[in-house]
């Protein structure tokens, strides 16, 4: 089909073998993140829930400097986490407008919920594996999560 601007379309080459296997396999893992997480708490949302859930209590400014994201990112995340009844925030000590966030209880049970997907994941990757492939599936899985994260710094 020829794009509207009358251009030639760009044709692109097969995937190989390893790029069509891993665009399945992110495929499948988008697909059942999107099940077990309904609400639709994006990444940055949800490294907001788990740092919460590690460390308790934290103003916004302290969520932005360990994130290392702009405190405008962090509110609107919040704002979002705040509508799904996952995070509440409180006005903290004598400076009333800074403010304390948490988990709510809802947010607890959305971690749990999200835990119990990464659990079944990996309960179903080890009864199709080996031990010994599980080993090498886990070290390879981390070369490449570390190049990925290399990649990102440049």
């Amino acid at each position: 089909m020829t794009p509207r601007d009358g251009s030639t379309p760009t044709r692109h080459p097969e995937p190989t073998v390893l790029q069509a296997a891993l665009t399945h396999l992110q495929c499948l893992l988008v697909a059942r993140r999107s099940r077990v997480n309904p609400e639709g708490v994006n990444w940055h949302q949800y490294d907001v829930l788990e740092l919460l859930r590690a460390r308790g209590s934290m103003r916004p400014s302290e969520l932005s400097d360990v994130l290392e994201v702009s405190r405008q990112t962090t509110s609107k995340a919040l704002r979002v986490l705040k509508d799904l009844n996952l995070v509440t925030q409180v006005a903290d000590g004598e400076d009333r407008r800074e403010l304390s966030t948490s988990l709510t209880p809802e947010g607890h049970l959305f971690l749990a919920r999200i835990a119990r997907g990464h659990h079944d994941v990996a309960r179903l990757a080890a009864s199709v594996l080996t031990e010994g492939e599980s080993a090498l599936f886990a070290e390879l899985c981390e070369k490449v999560a570390a190049a990925m994260e290399s990649d990102q710094v440049r």
